[in-house]
Formats: structure tokens, sequence, C-alpha cells
């Protein structure tokens, strides 16, 4: 067996380029799919981490889907939405007490072109900026680093206030402390009473990079007909969770008016629905990748077993001399069937490595952990071995059936 792959290998290094251009079809296919399933698997690794952006037992309302959305999305329905207004968020926070006991109202400033000034520094547009209340740190996972958060008078008497992120810090007070200093955001002053404790960045976008006000104050600054308001709750535990959402769902129809008979208005997510609508978006990636990586696949056989023809033709006289010296039958088949594999299964395995950094390197990006797909590595060769065969099969029986006698006589 040492001496076929000896001999497979030798004859695929006499025609480098041909045999390099033949193997690159297989490594585009499998790097399409090994790219795409190893970037897939990185962010499926760090999903409960990176979109659980909300708090522990949290679900909330909004006008608006999160940015990651399944099929089927209505957005006609969807455009023609009435805001959530402060007044409804507010009754739902009235009529939700006993039930729960953290209720948040959030709305946002999505201008990118929002920035914060102080004593000559400036940060970068498109911060985080919005208007919150006193429960923004338990519905979003942030904590206070110093200063204080926001309390209920400073919403009720709707103070020029803020928390800021790590991010504003560092660019506007890099060398003093923040607490007690002015700052201007979207042409608006505030005096910082607190800073977040870093939280890092989520899928390439810091989460440290605002700023937040209360919500009473942000509305008198901006105008409340431009916002709608996000309203997240929190159940009190888990086992009471699914009851608490039911609870939600009816109170949120109740302040919004609807008739029994008309649809939800308003979206309804949590970490869960926001893990599980992502997984349908990558189940659709990867099985749009999968069957482009199988037509890739299937033209890179069609051109092994072209190329293997191509070296039975121009072998026709070694293989007579080979066969009239008493080489059998098997041995020329298995012979060609070598190099028809080495070749797939090469191109194969330099997709894996370019596909997998290529993933990784995606993955990096986001700041997310790098993973090797084992399982669909392993699959590729398996895949690309069984090319190899189906594709030089019909080559490498037409090698070992030639005759001897018409095969020395081919010119």
């Amino acid at each position: 067996m040492s001496e076929i792959l000896r001999m497979a290998f030798g004859a695929l290094g006499v025609n480098k380029l041909r045999s390099f251009l033949t193997m690159s079809g297989i490594t585009i296919g499998v790097f399409s799919v090994i790219g795409v399933m190893t970037a897939v698997s990185a962010l499926r690794g760090s999903i409960e981490t990176g979109l659980s952006f909300l708090g522990s037992n949290m679900f909330q309302f909004a006008k608006w889907p999160t940015g990651i959305t399944g099929s089927g999305t209505d957005w006609e329905k969807i455009m023609a939405r009435r805001r959530i207004t402060l007044a409804q968020a507010q009754r739902y926070a009235s009529l939700m007490k006993g039930t729960s006991d953290v209720i948040c109202f959030k709305a946002f400033d999505n201008n990118s072109a929002v920035q914060a000034t102080a004593g000559g520094h400036k940060t970068t547009p498109g911060i985080t900026f919005g208007g919150t209340n006193e429960y923004f740190l338990d519905a979003n996972q942030y904590a206070i680093e110093s200063g204080r958060n926001f309390t209920e008078g400073d919403i009720d008497l709707v103070r020029p206030v803020c928390v800021i992120g790590q991010d504003i810090v560092s660019k506007l007070f890099p060398s003093e402390n923040p607490l007690g200093k002015k700052l201007k955001a979207n042409e608006r002053t505030y005096t910082v009473i607190g800073t977040f404790v870093a939280k890092g960045t989520m899928f390439g976008q810091s989460e440290d990079d605002i700023i937040m006000v209360p919500i009473t104050r942000f509305f008198m600054d901006f105008g409340a007909e431009q916002f709608s308001v996000n309203t997240a709750t929190q159940s009190p535990s888990q086992e009471a969770y699914n009851a608490t959402m039911d609870q939600g769902i009816a109170v949120m129809r109740l302040v919004r008016g609807l008739r029994p008979e008309t649809d939800n208005d308003f979206e309804i997510y949590s970490n869960d629905s926001l893990v599980a609508a992502f997984a349908k978006i990558a189940d659709v990636i990867s099985g749009g990748a999968f069957i482009i990586s199988a037509i890739a696949l299937l033209a890179a056989g069609v051109g092994i077993m072209n190329i293997m023809l191509v070296s039975v033709t121009e072998r026709t006289k070694e293989i007579g001399v080979r066969k009239a010296v008493g080489a059998r039958k098997i041995i020329i088949l298995t012979q060609f069937l070598v190099e028809s594999v080495v070749l797939s299964v090469t191109g194969g395995l330099a997709g894996i490595l370019l596909g997998t950094l290529a993933g990784d390197g995606l993955a990096i990006f986001l700041k997310v952990s790098a993973v090797f797909p084992w399982g669909w590595a392993i699959t590729g060769v398996v895949v690309c071995s069984v090319i190899g065969v189906v594709f030089g099969l019909y080559p490498a029986w037409k090698a070992a059936s030639l005759d001897p006698i018409d095969a020395l006589r081919f010119e």
C-alpha cells in the first residue's frame, strides 16, 4: 500500500498546476461550509451570555422587534403600531404592583450622530443614549461602579442627571473623577451622579459607550412623541415566570385598549426568545451554506473525474507496460482511486483550514471565543474521501480495464 501511495503522490506531483487547480474546486466548496459553520458555532457558543442583555427572569414589551427576527415578520403591521407611551407604561406598572416589584422603562435615541462632550473632550458619534428609571440595573445586567443609581425622586422631579459607562468616563474625564461633573449629550446638559461597571463588548459593539438619564427628563428634553417606551418586567422567581408573563400581557393589552379578538400590537421578548430567534437564523444560514457547498463540491467532483480521465489517457503506455510485466487489475484500479482520493482530501483539508481561519477570524472580530468545528471537519474529510472514490471510480476502472497490447500500441 505504501508503494501505491508513493506512486500516487508522484503522479500528482508531475502536473502540479493541474493538480492545484483541480483541488481548488474542492477547497472552495469545503471552505464555504466550514467557514460558515465555524462562525455559527462560535456565535452559538457565546449566545447565552452574548444575548442575555435582559436581567434574570425578565421579559420585555416594545413597539419594535429586536434586530434578531425570524422569517415571516409582517413589517406593514409593525410599522402601523402605535408607540407605547410613558403614561401607558406607568399605568402598566401600577396595575402590576403585587405581581412584580421590578418594572423598568427605557427609551433610546437611535440617531447614529449622538455624541457627548465635556471640557474640551468629546466622544465619537453613535453612543447609546436614552432615558430610564431606577430599575435599569436589574433589567439590563448593569451595576454601579461609583456614585449612585437613579432614585424615584430623580424620575418624579425630572432631574438633569445621568449615569455613564466606562467608555464615556475614559473619553470625557480621562484624568478626573466624573462624579458631580457636567457633560453635554445631544446638546443637553446633565450632571454625572454615577458610573456603570464595565461590561465589555457584545458582538463587537461596546456596552460601555452609554449615557442614561431619567426617562422623564429625556422626554422633556427631546419630546415624548418621538419615542416608544420599552417596558421590562421581572418575575419574582423562575417558577412564577410564565404566570407573570401571562399577567403582564393581559395588563399591557388592557392599557393599550385592545379588544379580545385583536392581536397584540406590541412585541414580547426575553433572553430565551432571542436565543431561539438567533438559532432559527443560524439554521437558515447554515442550510444555505450547505446547499452552496454541495453544488460546489459536485462541480469539483466532475472536475476530478475529468482530470483523472485525462491522466488515464496520458499514461496509457505506462499502464500497458505495468500490466505486461504482471501488474494486477486491482493494483492499477487502486492506484488511480488513491490519486483521486488524495486530490479530493488534500483540497478538503485546505478548505477546512482556510474555513476555520475565516470563521474564527469573524468570531474574534465579534469578540467571541474561537472554536474548531471537529464534527464538521471530520464530516468534511469523509465527504471529500467519498467524492474522490465516487468520481474517481470510472477513470480508475477504465485504467484497470485497458488491454496491455492495445495500451502499448497507443500513440
